[in-house]
């Protein structure tokens, strides 16, 4: 056991205001799950700081346990990553998603992170009072995966990498339609053109697995494509 002294995170609403689980059933599924497949499990209040978490967790983090309780997440997210999961997160604690999964390089222990997915959910407690946030990531152990991000460079065309950016934004077909001059043909010719490339089945997996190979960079928004992936 580590004699390091635990670091102390101010934990504001202690009380009733970031209730830890709405009810016990999430606790014993979600631990009774990872326990089995070694993914590491989080709760996250409406700070989004820890306030619970398994031992798969704190090793994936490279923490000891006690001194994850009470850590903002968003120091534990790999630096490309951070603020697309931070987003995505926010999204569940405004009510505006229930749920999400996403596959990219998630945790910032290690110098080059493997791919992981990590799946969130937002639980509503009865009473009304704020959301939690559950967490599950579970690595990807696949040897060629573990190597996929920031892996081989792949670079767009001009017009994939605005089709690219709009679908991770939300944008409908017929938005990137109109925004990019093209026919509604035209956009799904292409949108499926990307999803063979990458061998994904659908758009929300390409922006993905745009994220994990670092096409995409996470230190905006809306999202842009870095410049270097952009055929000239």
């Amino acid at each position: 056991m580590s004699t390091t002294a635990a670091v102390a995170y101010p934990l504001a609403d202690e009380g009733a205001d970031c209730p830890m689980l709405s009810g016990a059933e999430y606790r014993d599924i979600f631990l009774s799950i990872t326990e089995r497949n070694g993914s590491g499990f989080a709760v996250l209040d409406r700070h989004l700081r820890v306030r619970e978490s398994n031992a798969a967790f704190a090793r994936q983090c490279g923490d000891p346990l006690v001194h994850l309780r009470g850590r903002p997440f968003g120091e534990l997210l790999h630096p490309q990553a951070k603020l697309h999961v931070l987003h995505q997160l926010e999204r569940l604690l405004q009510g505006r998603s229930e749920r999400f999964v996403e596959r990219l390089a998630v945790l910032r222990h290690s110098a080059a992170p493997s791919t992981a997915t990590l799946t969130a959910m937002a639980v509503a407690p009865a009473d009304g009072q704020s959301r939690t946030v559950l967490l599950m990531v579970s690595p990807d152990r696949a040897a060629d995966e573990r190597r996929a991000w920031p892996g081989r460079k792949k670079n767009l065309s001009a017009i994939n990498a605005r089709i690219l950016e709009g679908i991770a934004t939300g944008a409908t077909t017929v938005q990137l339609a109109a925004r990019l001059y093209l026919s509604r043909q035209g956009v799904e010719y292409h949108v499926s053109s990307m999803m063979r490339e990458f061998k994904v089945p659908n758009r929300v997996a390409l922006v993905s697995k745009a994220y994990s190979m670092g096409l995409l960079g996470v230190d905006s928004w809306p999202p842009k494509v870095n410049a270097n992936h952009i055929d000239r």
